[in-house]
């Protein structure tokens, strides 16, 4: 789609047009599912996400100025709902994990096996802070460089660094523990 449709097309959305804001749905929504199901490996949780960001976005629409492509600018808003519903869903758990006793782990260099599926690990960084999670997720699974990653969630290109060795410290702990012993 040329520029000038597409400027077209959000200029009516900005004016509430309803027909235009379900073109650009048509024209957004696969792409901003599979961003939000790769985050959160759930079709209802991303399907809820990518509903949610496009309400927002159709909310916010005077707020998009063009800086970066609008799909850019709504990829954002998926992620940070996508990014909302993992938060929710952390606190849901969070009296289960309380309940749960420390193991203590022999920090000998570990690597992580390679029978331990892509699942299991995004299931294992589900665990993490939110910190850790938002910044492993948009690195290893979204393949974001760590400009990128400032921008999206508004931290310094250090922060994203620290927080990305931090966060696979963390876990790499989490798989080792999960994977050879529960202290039980």
């Amino acid at each position: 789609m040329n520029k000038t449709i597409q400027q077209h097309l959000i200029d009516q959305c900005r004016q509430n047009n309803r027909k235009a804001q379900l073109e650009v749905y048509q024209q957004y929504c696969k792409a901003m599912f599979r961003v939000a199901h790769r985050l959160l490996d759930n079709v209802e949780d991303a399907e809820d996400a990518m509903q949610e960001a496009f309400i927002s976005a159709f909310q916010k629409m005077n707020q998009y100025e063009g800086e970066v492509t609008f799909g850019g600018w709504l990829k954002k808003i998926v992620i940070n709902k996508s990014f909302d519903i993992l938060r929710s869903k952390k606190k849901r758990l969070q009296i289960k994990k309380e309940q749960q006793v420390e193991v203590t782990i022999d920090e000998a260099d570990w690597e992580v096996e390679e029978t331990i599926s892509i699942e299991e690990i995004k299931k294992a960084i589900l665990d993490l802070p939110d910190k850790y999670r938002r910044v492993l997720m948009l690195y290893l699974i979204e393949g974001y460089i760590h400009e990128e990653i400032s921008q999206i969630l508004d931290i310094t290109i250090v922060a994203s660094r620290t927080q990305l060795l931090r966060g696979k410290q963390k876990l790499k702990i989490r798989l080792k523990r999960q994977y050879y012993g529960s202290g039980s």
